[in-house]
Parts: structure tokens; C-alpha cells; sequence
């Protein structure tokens, strides 16, 4: 058992987009008002709960640029790269494992999120939502790992769970 902090991970899916331009492509998608009022409400309840991440990685889409900012961390260091954009769990994972800070919020998208969310805890939480990975939903995780290079699939703690829906209903 390590006697440092465990790693926290933030593994969140990017908020509502907007589907109003058909012409748009994928990657340039904006937020719809609904998508605006979940980061704002997810970025209160991360403060709320003292899950303030180190670092941001991120995809680049718009999306996921906007969610980040709504969230309202904008003195956290943010990296968005090319290489997040749809991305599946293997490659997030690998992202990962070069990961810097105590606790890492990870900005993406489905169907990537989910499935590397099932794929690092031990126990899925107990929220019906858990599987399908809503637009923002969020999963607080920690790892007791010497560095992120250490964590491995299946070791996760899930230490919260949670959707806009939870927030905003």
C-alpha cells in the first residue's frame, strides 16, 4: 500500500453539443444552452467537492474546448489535443500514463469515456447512468499507483459518479 496520496483521475464526456448546423463538421460542434448550463453546473459541484484537478487533457473538438471552459477551472493548465478526439479507451489510457499533477480531469468523448471508465475501476457505482456515460457525466476515480506510467485496468476506487441530470433536475 503506497503511503503518498492515491491518483485521482476526473474522466469526464463533453457536455451537450448543438446539432442545428447539419453542414458543421463533427469536430467543430458548439454547446447547445443546455450543454452551457451542465458545464457551469459540473464545474460548481467539482468545486463544491474539492475535486479541483492539477491538469486538463483534452480532446480538441469544440465540444469538448467549451466544456472545459464552462467549467470554470481557468487557472488549471489544459492541453487539448488532436490525438483525444474520439478517441478509444486504449489510446486514453496511453495518454494517461504520460499524465502530470495528483489528480488529472480527462475531457472526451463517447463511446472512448465509457468504456475506459468500465475498463479502470474495480466496481461500476451504483448510478443508473454509470454504463451509458451521459453527455458530462463525470467519474471521480483513484489509483493507488506510484505515477500515472503505474495505473493499470480493473485498479480504480470509484470515489464519485455523477450526471447533469443529478444537478440540474
Amino acid at each position: 500500500m503506497s503511503t503518498s496520496a492515491p491518483l485521482r483521475l476526473i474522466l469526464m464526456r463533453h457536455a451537450k453539443s448543438s446539432w442545428d448546423d447539419p453542414c458543421i463538421d463533427d469536430h467543430d460542434r458548439v454547446l447547445n444552452a443546455r450543454g452551457q448550463r451542465s458545464a457551469r453546473a459540473m464545474g460548481d459541484w467539482l468545486r463544491q467537492h474539492n475535486y479541483v484537478p492539477d491538469r486538463i487533457l483534452s480532446s480538441s473538438a469544440q465540444r469538448t474546448v467549451e466544456t472545459a471552459g464552462g467549467l470554470g477551472l481557468d487557472a488549471v493548465p489544459a492541453l487539448f489535443t488532436p490525438s483525444l478526439y474520439l478517441a478509444g479507451p486504449d489510446h486514453m489510457l496511453a495518454q494517461l500514463h504520460r499524465a502530470e499533477g495528483g489528480c488529472v480531469l480527462m475531457l472526451g468523448h463517447n463511446p472512448g469515456v465509457g468504456w475506459l471508465a468500465e475498463m479502470l475501476v474495480k466496481t461500476p457505482p451504483k448510478h443508473p447512468r454509470f454504463h451509458d456515460y451521459p453527455t458530462c457525466a463525470t467519474l471521480v476515480v483513484e489509483f493507488e499507483a506510484a505515477s500515472w506510467a503505474d495505473v493499470q485496468l480493473g485498479t480504480g476506487t470509484v470515489v464519485d459518479f455523477i450526471t447533469p441530470g443529478d444537478l440540474l433536475n
